[in-house]
């Protein structure tokens, strides 16, 4: 990950038009840069990434780019970062238990993937994250019924970022790298135990008050709380 440092900003290009820093900054409070998506603005944001910085730092933002994996976005400065409080800009999403813990389950066979493959790309199939969350929603004859619970929060998941629909390609998902800024260590730890107290309340049939008071939150900023 490269954090872009505020202090260093004064080498950034000077010749850049306020129209192209403009829309860099916009696209960004809509959401995180992809490289194969954003694939006209993704050199223009690496030449201005400096005056970026500058730009969103006044609002208490600040930028992360990951070269390598080929995405950028905004998070809130932390309060060890700033003394100032600052409103908060970038979306805050209270998620589900089902939905965050799918989001946990992909973080997870990414990390898999990665000790296990030398592919750069995680892909998977509907029906395999289907599979995936299935196990862990309560038991019903309804087929149908679950089936579309399941694709309400993988719509979720997609609309947050962390799942690519591949275009041609039906049902086909890429799992994107920038689920790893967003969920760390901690965050699985803290939500491993939180599933271990839902497995034990399905099996002493208290699911539906667990799923109730399991929501977590993904911030916009990377932070989770």
């Amino acid at each position: 990950m490269t954090s872009v440092d505020a202090s260093t900003s004064g080498t950034a290009t000077a010749a850049a038009g306020p129209s192209e820093l403009s829309l860099l900054v916009i696209t960004l409070f809509k959401g995180p840069m992809y490289r194969d998506v954003h694939d006209r603005l993704w050199p223009i944001l690496l030449k201005l990434r400096a005056r970026v910085t500058d730009h969103v730092a006044v609002m208490g933002l600040r930028l992360e780019i990951d070269e390598n994996e080929g995405y950028a976005f905004l998070r809130g400065l932390r309060d060890d970062e700033t003394d100032v409080e600052y409103p908060r800009l970038v979306n805050r999403h209270t998620l589900g238990f089902h939905t965050s813990l799918l989001i946990a389950l992909l973080r997870k066979r990414l990390a898999e993937f990665d000790a296990t493959s030398s592919d750069t790309r995680l892909v998977l199939g509907r029906d395999q994250i289907v599979e995936m969350l299935r196990v862990y929603l309560p038991s019903s004859s309804d087929d149908v019924k679950t089936m579309r619970v399941v694709e309400g929060h993988i719509r979720k998941v997609e609309e947050l970022g962390f799942l690519h629909p591949l275009r041609g390609q039906d049902d086909q998902y890429e799992v994107r790298r920038i689920i790893r800024a967003y969920v760390d260590g901690q965050w699985l730890g803290d939500f491993d135990r939180r599933l271990r107290d839902y497995v034990e309340s399905v099996a002493g049939g208290g699911a539906d008050a667990v799923d109730d008071s399991a929501a977590d939150v993904v911030r916009g900023d990377g932070r989770e709380g």
